[in-house]
């Protein structure tokens, strides 16, 4: 989401006018508008004797090459950066510049001070996801692609990933890029949800429905009229409640607990799962009609371990995220080398969720402004941390299958087919493991694969 914030549109608006109508002051203003050159801007700024190429502004932004290469330009052009000398055949590498023109400079000044600003809707839940879906590596800048399809139309789309690789990052960026983005968009988490509150919160109920109902109350569906619903961890629901949406989605309609009168719903609908859905179907514990009819169009979201490019990129985006929520300079702390060739080597079982607090848990912890190797804890320590004394630790029963069957599909070149045929299991089988398992194979690059 390529938007200004809150926070930089209130800096904007507090900068001082060297003149009423001026023409630096609107062009500064402009200049400061677009969100990647007020963070380059700033990221330059703080670091006035330093240089920096193309290459790891993008490291640093998750952008693309052209993007950053125009926002410096412009940069340069107003006088608030500088290219630097560089020896014939280098890289041409970019600092901070100090303009000469003195109300210029105060623009300058006045913006820099505000720049750790966050206002309360900046913080919101809602807005700090939207964060956390950027990534330069291969895989992501297809996710991407697919959430621009999706959001073309009304489509029903099923969201797959491990837990905490932004599931829901993901549905609020398709419902925010259709044309329902306007309108409200509700998300229930069906994990969270027994049989027993799951007509009453999805459908809503009526003033004397049960116990306790003294008023009417919406529900989920109605809240969702003309606007999006997510069901998250949707393989969790139970076959009632299965049976239940499934006339919702045929009919759009629906009726109150405990009320007579049919309610028509326009809403699209978004679902999100870890679970094997297939091998649910197999199993008679997901309904196979309504498997068709959530899973129009899949995403399948790599864990944060398959995108290795994007630990740096999201590791200083939420470093940023914790100083501005604290009330500090963006570039108050940073992650040293050694500390961040220790993020880069973990396997991160909790993905993007894990990183964050990990993040956050360094950054509270470190006593000075670098964070070091020995300031980073993970939760799940074991992990992380190789075996260097005493003899090698010997594969677990769930190691060796899973070196199995990757072996095995490397050797059909990920025929499923062929590998279910080889391994002699079920092809159902075969898909439960690779995605208990995380598998994918390296060299996809497409989302659309031969049939097999």
């Amino acid at each position: 989401m390529d938007e200004l914030t809150f926070a930089a549109r209130r800096a904007i608006a507090s900068l001082p006018k060297t003149t009423e109508g001026s023409d630096l002051d609107t062009r500064f203003r402009n200049l400061v508008q677009s969100p990647l050159r007020a963070g380059l801007l700033r990221f330059l700024s703080a670091r006035p004797e330093e240089g920096f190429d193309v290459e790891a502004l993008m490291s640093t932004f998750g952008r693309l090459r052209l993007d950053v290469e125009n926002c410096l330009n412009e940069l340069v052009a107003f006088g608030v950066a500088r290219r630097m000398p560089s020896s014939p055949g280098a890289h041409p590498r970019f600092g901070a510049a100090r303009p000469i023109d003195e109300d210029a400079a105060t623009l300058l000044d006045t913006f820099l001070e505000r720049r750790a600003a966050i206002s309360t809707e900046d913080q919101a839940p809602s807005v700090q996801r939207f964060r956390e879906m950027i990534g330069r590596d291969e895989k992501m800048l297809i996710v991407f692609e697919w959430i621009r399809t999706a959001a073309k139309s009304d489509i029903a789309v099923l969201i797959l990933g491990p837990t905490g690789s932004g599931k829901e990052v993901v549905a609020r960026m398709i419902h925010e890029l259709s044309r329902r983005g306007t309108e409200r968009f509700q998300a229930v988490n069906c994990a969270a949800l027994p049989d027993t509150l799951f007509e009453s919160e999805i459908f809503g109920f009526e003033k004397g429905a049960f116990t306790g109902a003294h008023d009417r109350k919406p529900g989920r569906l109605e809240l969702a009229d003309h606007g999006t619903l997510f069901l998250d961890e949707i393989g969790d629901l139970s076959l009632v409640a299965q049976a239940k949406l499934l006339r919702v989605l045929e009919d759009r309609r629906f009726e109150r607990l405990g009320g007579q009168k049919s309610l028509h719903v326009d809403f699209r609908l978004i679902s999100a799962t870890n679970r094997p859905l297939e091998q649910f179907v197999r199993d008679a514990r997901f309904r196979e009609d309504l498997y068709y009819r959530v899973n129009a169009f899949s995403i399948r979201l790599p864990s944060l371990r398959e995108r290795p490019v994007d630990i740096p990129v999201l590791a200083n985006r939420f470093l940023a995220r914790y100083c501005a929520s604290n009330g500090l300079p963006l570039d108050a702390k940073t992650l040293s080398s050694e500390a961040m060739a220790r993020l880069h080597t973990y396997p991160w079982p909790g993905n993007i969720r894990e990183l964050e607090s990990t993040v956050s848990r360094a950054a509270l912890s470190a006593p000075g402004r670098v964070i070091r190797d020995n300031d980073i804890e993970f939760l799940h320590a074991g992990v992380a941390m190789p075996v260097t004394d005493g003899p090698p630790r010997l594969p677990t029963l769930r190691d060796a299958e899973r070196a199995h069957i990757v072996r095995v599909l490397d050797a059909v070149s990920w025929n499923k087919k062929e590998a279910a045929r080889v391994l002699e299991i079920s092809r159902g089988t075969l898909y439960r493991k690779i995605v208990e398992y995380n598998l994918e194979p390296e060299t996809r690059t497409s989302r659309n694969k031969t049939p097999e």
